[in-house]
């Protein structure tokens, strides 16, 4: 294969990957987006091996043939709540792959650019880290989303100060390789320093952020994925792994970058574990109770005030079936439930009776990016009753009614008016506007940024559906019969 018709097929090849991610941006194209993306990346595999003249490398397809197993295997068995923790795993595999690239260039096996020892050993330096810090970061990610590692900040003593020395070291030995030439003690110096600390650094950047601000953190790492994919192609002189994992990582930064935006927060925070602190001083309108053989630094449980809403007259089923407007707002207590059918159900057990039903999602209401819009539609919810927070925001004040759904952080409104709190300025569905709210929560803890939320203690229009979302959905449906 010459190398003119190699370049044209990588460009076309990148083209299709780039259709492919704009068809997912719709729900409607999403399957034909992420087929034509496989079978790109597909194709991308075939391609290499040609192009390379390493088809007579029988020991690739062994692997390859591993690796379907494994894919199929996760496909069919993954549930869909577990997708943000699968969606991790992927970007520290990506990562990995780059790491081992960058690897074996440094070591001088397989195909290297001797001509550029200089460039070779950097690129094969900068794959090394951005690999494994891409690795460790998704592997914590995955224990958090999994419930594995704590889902809170954990913070280590000069945590800061051990990540910035770490940073530096990094720099300097990506430095140090553009002198190190071929020499074994040099290769091995830096082998080994990169491994460790990047390994290091990748933990340390991702315990402290917290669990509600994994969507973005998950976003970030697979911008990280397709960076180091494409320093590993510089390495190794591969066009097209430079093409696609510059896409890729393009790509995860851009959708970074609009979360960041849609909640309001600035990467930096989030990476610091700002954002999920305990905030400094009660919101107000709030009623705790102090247990006190709980520990201070326990969650205590928030109980309403006499009077408050959980007399329910009239009872929520009533409500929702005299109202003729109803918004649903899921969260992730309804992903943790598994409750997404009977969501479905329920809307359309509404609709029968004439009631317009519309589902309102905020950006971060999963635990990755579409999450909520993926668990809807697997329950057959129609996509079209699907809004975002922008465009659905304005019409809580003039609905009926609310239900919430194993929301708390995204429906609290203190949000707009408690400065000293961590999710002060973030954007939040008005669900404090409506006529009524009825909120199916498990409990009534503070959500992952530790914000107490006034929605429990208000003594008006609130309805406190406490336990399992299928308990309380279901005692719903029976009273819509």
């Amino acid at each position: 294969m010459s190398t003119t018709l190699y370049v044209v097929i990588c460009l076309l090849l990148s083209i299709a990957v780039l259709l492919g991610i704009s068809f997912m941006s719709k729900v409607k194209t999403a399957v034909a987006g992420n087929l034509i993306s496989a079978v790109s990346l597909f194709l991308g595999i075939v391609i290499t091996l040609l192009y390379n003249d390493i088809l007579t490398a029988w020991t690739v397809f062994i692997f390859m043939f591993i690796g379907l197993l494994i894919g199929g295997a996760l496909a069919s068995r993954v549930k869909m709540i577990q997708m943000p923790q699968l969606v991790a795993l992927l970007n520290g595999l990506g990562g990995f792959a780059s790491a081992m690239v960058g690897i074996l260039s440094l070591m001088g096996i397989g195909i290297v650019q001797r001509d550029y020892p200089v460039f070779v050993n950097v690129t094969s330096v900068l794959a090394i880290i951005v690999g494994l810090i891409t690795l460790m970061g998704s592997l914590v990610a995955a224990g958090k989303l999994h419930r594995i590692l704590p889902q809170k900040p954990v913070k280590w003593k000069n945590h800061a100060t051990l990540l910035t020395v770490s940073l530096v070291i990094l720099a300097g030995i990506t430095l140090y390789s553009a002198f190190a030439g071929y020499n074994s003690f040099s290769i091995a110096l830096l082998l080994v320093i990169s491994i460790a600390v990047s390994t290091f650094f990748g933990i340390g950047f991702a315990i402290r952020v917290g669990g509600a601000d994994m969507p973005i953190t998950i976003s970030l790492l697979n911008s990280l994925s397709g960076v180091a994919g494409a320093i590993a192609g510089m390495a190794v002189n591969d066009l097209l792994l430079v093409s696609v994992g510059g896409i890729v990582g393009a790509s995860g930064l851009l959708l970074t970058q609009v979360m960041c935006r849609a909640m309001n927060r600035r990467l930096v925070d989030i990476l610091t574990g700002k954002t999920s602190t305990e905030p400094k001083k009660p919101v107000a309108n709030m009623a705790t109770v102090q247990d006190p053989t709980v520990a201070p630094d326990e969650e205590t449980v928030i109980v309403p005030d006499e009077g408050a809403a959980s007399e329910l007259s009239p009872s929520p089923a009533e409500i929702l079936s005299g109202a003729k407007s109803v918004i649903i707002v899921p969260g992730y207590g309804m992903a943790l439930a598994q409750a997404q059918h009977l969501v479905q159900q329920l809307g359309d057990r509404l609709e029968e009776k004439g009631v317009e039903v519309r589902y309102a999602i905020h950006p971060v209401a999963g635990r990755m990016p579409g999450h909520m819009n993926v668990l809807l539609a697997e329950a057959d919810v129609p996509y079209e009753k699907l809004f975002e927070m922008d465009a659905v925001n304005d019409d809580f004040v003039t609905t009926d009614a609310v239900l919430v759904i194993g929301a708390n952080d995204v429906i609290n409104p203190a949000a707009r008016d408690a400065t000293d709190t961590p999710i002060y300025g973030m954007p939040v569905l008005n669900v404090d506007q409506a006529k009524q709210v009825i909120i199916c929560n498990y409990d009534l803890n503070p959500g992952y940024s530790g914000v107490e939320n006034p929605l429990y203690t208000k003594k008006a229009g609130v309805h406190l559906l406490l336990g399992d979302a299928k308990e309380s959905l279901t005692s719903l449906l029976q009273g819509l019969t």
